[in-house]
């Protein structure tokens, strides 16, 4: 079993217009965007990053934002909503926000004993605001006060045909089956507080999910650094998992594997954080791009979309 994850990273997510993602994370959530820079495979497409003052992992929300991409349709085999903690007894207050921004799909229940509140993103992507006891600090310079900010992840939710073998894959992973509700299990790792909990539902006869702006692309598992990284990728290989080659991601490195149920997972480093480029009063500021497109920043600087 695997003891190198701490839980998640961030959660990568398509989009079709990068204002209203923009305007979305920052103005309605009041996330930081910590980070623009644009997709490492198509430079055309920004990749934005949405977090606490500095990024932390467990804290980021990420997006490409294709223009004009064809919204998904949910089913099985996907990260079927993204859930924030936000502090005990604000979910009132939350919901009120939500409502006065026009947010679509608003609704309120409780969900293993945590009061939360349920809306969709700009592109039908399903979110989640759950109360918790959460100590981690928030990103107060959106005008949401600090004590109703959210606090970063509480946890994702998978939405699968048959979760045998992600179910053993996650216990691979260090994660504990802790809970049930109905049709979701949930899971979280023995020792861990914040951005630990993975919910997984069980669907056998639901249609599968088609990929489109508001699907999750990927789920990432942070580890410490690039040497706990190697170390998990010679385990999953050594138990038959395809894994990629590490790839520097710029702000971290990543490997990345297809779980059985269909969802990719990535194991990303904490290392070396998203201030090694930008110093941290101005983060996601500047549009930044990897090494290997610096040569497209003009046309890039005037093609892309101002935020």
């Amino acid at each position: 079993m695997l003891t190198q994850i701490q839980g998640l990273h961030h959660v990568t997510s398509l989009a079709s217009d990068a204002r209203a993602n923009n305007a979305f994370f920052t103005q309605v959530l009041g996330l930081r965007r910590v980070k623009k820079t644009v997709n490492f495979d198509a430079p055309d497409v920004y990749h934005l990053y949405y977090g606490d003052a500095s990024g932390t992992p467990g804290s980021v929300m990420t997006y490409f934002p294709f223009p004009h991409a064809a919204r998904g349709k949910r089913g099985t085999g996907e990260v079927a909503s993204t859930a924030f903690a936000i502090p005990t007894g604000t979910a009132s207050a939350w919901a009120d926000r939500l409502a006065a921004h026009d947010t679509a799909n608003i609704a309120r229940d409780s969900s293993f004993g945590a009061a939360r509140v349920l809306f969709d993103g700009p592109d039908g992507d399903r979110f989640a605001l759950v109360e918790a006891d959460d100590p981690r600090s928030p990103w107060d310079g959106a005008g949401i006060s600090a004590d109703m900010a959210i606090r970063g992840f509480h946890s994702a939710a998978m939405r699968l045909r048959d979760s045998g073998a992600t179910a053993e894959l996650l216990r691979f992973m260090g994660y504990d089956a802790v809970a049930q509700d109905g049709a979701t299990t949930r899971f979280a790792l023995p020792e861990g507080s914040a951005a630990t909990v993975i919910d997984v539902e069980t669907l056998p006869g639901a249609a599968p999910a088609t990929q489109g702006a508001g699907s999750v692309h990927h789920l990432a598992f942070a580890v410490a650094n690039r040497a706990r990284q190697l170390e998990v990728r010679e385990a999953l290989r050594d138990t038959g998992w395809q894994v990629t080659p590490v790839i520097d991601r710029q702000y971290f490195w990543a490997i990345y594997f297809r779980t059985p149920g269909g969802v990719l997972f990535e194991v990303a480093t904490n290392e070396p954080g998203f201030d090694h480029d930008e110093d941290t009063a101005h983060l996601g500021e500047a549009l930044k791009l990897p090494a290997r497109h610096e040569h497209l920043r003009t046309r890039l600087e005037a093609s892309l979309a101002p935020l």
